[in-house]
C-alpha cells in the first residue's frame, strides 16, 4: 500500500495558471497514470486535441468546470462528473469559466507510446499522423499507413513554437499558435 498526500507534491508549473502534480511515480502505479491538475480562467490541458491509440483517458472534475474539445464538438463536465476517451478518441480540455478547475486525470496503461493528432498525411491522405519525440530531430509527425515524415516550425508570424491543434467553426480543426494567435488550416511545415 502506498498513500500520498496530494498538496504535500510540489507542482509542476506547466503555464502561469496551469500546475500539473504528478502522483504515479509516489503511488508507484505499474499500470495507471495519475495527474492532479490546477487550471486558471482560460488555461487548458497542456497540447491541443490528441488521441492516445493505445491508452485510455479518464477526467474526473473535482471543482469547477472543464470544457473538452472533440472532433464532434465540444462536452461540458462539471464538478462531481467524469469523462472517458477511449483509445483513438480525439479531445483536448480547458478551463473556459471565471473560477479555477481541478482535474484528476487517469490513464492506463500507464505509458502511451502512440500519441496522434488530426492532421491529414500529404503522401496518403491518412486522418491522423503520430508525434515521434526524436532526441536527434525533435518533434515529427510520422504517418502510420505510409511512414511520411514531416517536421513542423514555428510559428512564421512571431516564432513561438507553441502551435496546438483546436476546434475552429463547427467541428473543423485549425492551428493556432499560443504566441501571437495567428490561424494555420494546418501546422506550418519545415521544407
Amino acid at each position: 500500500m502506498k498513500k500520498v498526500a496530494v498538496n504535500d507534491r510540489e507542482p509542476v508549473v506547466l503555464e502561469e495558471n496551469l500546475q500539473r502534480r504528478g502522483l504515479s511515480e509516489p503511488l508507484e502505479t505499474s499500470n495507471l497514470a495519475l495527474n492532479h491538475y490546477r487550471i486558471g480562467p482560460g488555461e487548458g490541458f497542456p497540447g491541443g486535441i490528441h488521441t492516445h491509440m493505445d491508452q485510455e483517458e479518464v477526467f474526473i472534475v473535482i471543482e469547477g468546470e472543464a470544457v473538452f474539445e472533440t472532433l464532434d464538438g465540444k462536452v461540458t463536465i462539471s464538478e462531481g462528473e467524469a469523462i472517458r476517451f477511449a483509445p483513438g478518441e480525439f479531445q483536448s480540455g480547458k478551463n473556459e469559466s471565471n473560477t479555477g478547475l481541478v482535474v484528476l486525470a487517469i490513464g492506463a496503461p500507464r505509458n502511451s507510446e502512440d500519441m496522434r493528432i488530426p492532421v491529414e498525411c500529404p503522401e496518403c491522405n491518412h486522418d491522423n499522423v503520430r508525434l515521434d519525440f526524436n532526441d536527434e530531430d525533435g518533434l515529427r509527425f510520422v504517418c502510420p499507413r505510409c511512414g511520411t515524415k514531416q517536421t513542423p516550425q514555428n510559428c512564421p508570424e512571431c516564432g513561438d513554437d507553441d502551435l496546438r491543434i483546436t476546434l475552429g467553426d463547427q467541428t473543423q480543426t485549425i492551428v493556432v499558435c499560443q504566441g501571437c494567435g495567428t490561424e494555420f488550416e494546418t501546422p506550418p511545415l519545415r521544407e
